[in-house]
C-alpha cells in the first residue's frame, strides 16, 4: 500500500487542484467500493455500493468518468460542498478484473485537461498491471 501512497502524494505535487485524491477497491462479492488509501480531508464515503454516485457509476461501467462540473451530474454524491469537479478511473488487473478505481475531486470547475485524463489513465493501466506489487 505504500507504492499506492506514494503515487498520491506525487499525484498532488505534480497536478495544481487536485485537493482529495484516493482509491476505492472493488469488493465484487458484497458489491461495494471500499475506501483505501486516500490525501485530502476525511470522507463519510468509505463505502459505496456498486452504482451509487460517480464512483459507484464507474463500478459498474468499468469506463473512465470526468464530471467537469459535478452540480450538474444527476448521480452525484458529494463528499464535499467545496467539490466542483471529479475524474474517476478504473484500474483493471493483468487478467483484465477491475480490482479499483482512482477518484480525484477538485474545488474547481474544468480542472482535467484531456491530456491530464489521458496521462492518468496510463498510469492506472500501469497500476492494473502490477497491482499485486503496487498493493503488497
Amino acid at each position: 500500500m505504500e507504492r499506492l501512497k506514494q503515487i498520491l502524494f506525487d499525484m498532488q505535487s505534480k497536478y495544481a487542484g487536485f485537493e482529495w485524491v484516493g482509491f476505492y477497491f472493488m469488493n465484487h462479492e458484497s458489491m461495494v467500493l471500499e475506501l483505501g488509501p486516500y490525501l485530502g480531508e476525511a470522507t463519510d464515503h468509505v463505502v459505496i455500493p456498486f452504482g451509487k454516485g460517480i464512483c459507484g457509476q464507474v463500478a459498474v461501467s468499468g469506463q473512465t468518468y470526468h464530471a467537469p462540473d459535478v452540480q450538474s451530474e444527476d448521480n452525484y454524491i458529494a463528499c464535499s460542498l467545496e467539490t466542483k469537479s471529479e475524474l474517476v478511473i478504473p484500474i483493471f488487473d493483468a487478467e483484465g478484473i477491475l480490482v479499483a478505481q482512482l477518484d480525484i475531486d477538485s474545488h474547481s470547475s474544468n480542472t482535467f485537461s484531456e491530456s491530464t485524463v489521458e496521462e492518468l489513465e496510463k498510469l492506472c493501466e500501469m497500476i492494473g498491471q502490477n497491482w499485486e506489487a503496487y498493493t503488497s
